[in-house]
């Protein structure tokens, strides 16, 4: 039978105990997995472009499908995707809808990453 691994962490040579002011800046399971949800919907190149499709202006649909050179379909399957995470935001005018970003937060993200690869 195999031997339990102890699952204690290993104990710091340095003589100091900093634990509780090191885990005090971790948040809780619930947030952290949320977080990680949201990140995971920028990882899909076509809803990137939407996503620069639509800094600061709203589309249609079939606007945003001609500018990721994607079929309605599958940019109204992404346009979910985006709305599910709260990204985007629509509009709708008689039969058409019209999207734009959710807030600022979203191209300041955007923003952010592009700064952080270019660095």
């Amino acid at each position: 039978m195999e031997k339990k691994k102890d699952l204690e962490a290993p104990v710091c040579e340095c003589k100091h105990d900093s634990s509780s002011e090191i885990k005090g800046n971790i948040p809780g399971d619930d947030e952290l997995f949320s977080l990680g949800e949201f990140f995971k919907v920028f990882g899909e190149v076509s809803r990137l472009k939407i996503l620069y499709l639509l800094l600061g202006r709203e589309l249609c649909v079939c606007d945003i499908a001609r500018g990721v050179g994607a079929s309605v379909s599958a940019v109204s399957h992404q346009l979910k995707i985006l709305k599910g995470a709260r990204l985007v935001k629509f509009r709708k005018e008689g039969k058409s809808c019209f999207y734009s970003l959710s807030d600022d937060h979203i191209s300041g993200i955007l923003s952010l990453g592009m700064e952080h690869i270019e660095e």
